[in-house]
């Protein structure tokens, strides 16, 4: 099973292909749902990582899908644009995930 990358910048492209991760590089709305639709339908790819600027343009959308579909699973990943504050955001998770603060 494979990851796949879906991506606003070429940066994070290069940086997981190094790490054997396939992906594309798209930056319209259409572009990111045509994208997710291509990858959903293959049938080796497990995870599919979307960077955070694109998750933004379709929030609805992928929502609907994390909730909806069992594989692949579908994970937002930071990249450059993202919050300069992942590690509050990583306790947030770890916080909602325990239910405890930290």
């Amino acid at each position: 099973m494979k990851f796949f990358l879906i991506s606003d910048n070429i940066d994070t492209q290069m940086g997981l292909r190094l790490a054997g991760i396939e992906g594309v590089v798209v930056h319209e709305r259409h572009e990111v749902l045509e994208a997710l639709e291509q990858a959903m339908h293959m049938e080796d790819v497990a995870v599919i990582l979307i960077t955070t600027k694109l998750v933004e343009t379709c929030p609805d959308v992928i929502s609907e899908l994390k909730l909806q579909v069992k594989k692949p699973l579908i994970e937002e990943i930071p990249d450059r644009h993202g919050s300069a504050k992942i590690g509050e955001t990583i306790d947030g998770y770890v916080s909602e995930a325990i239910g405890v603060k930290l």
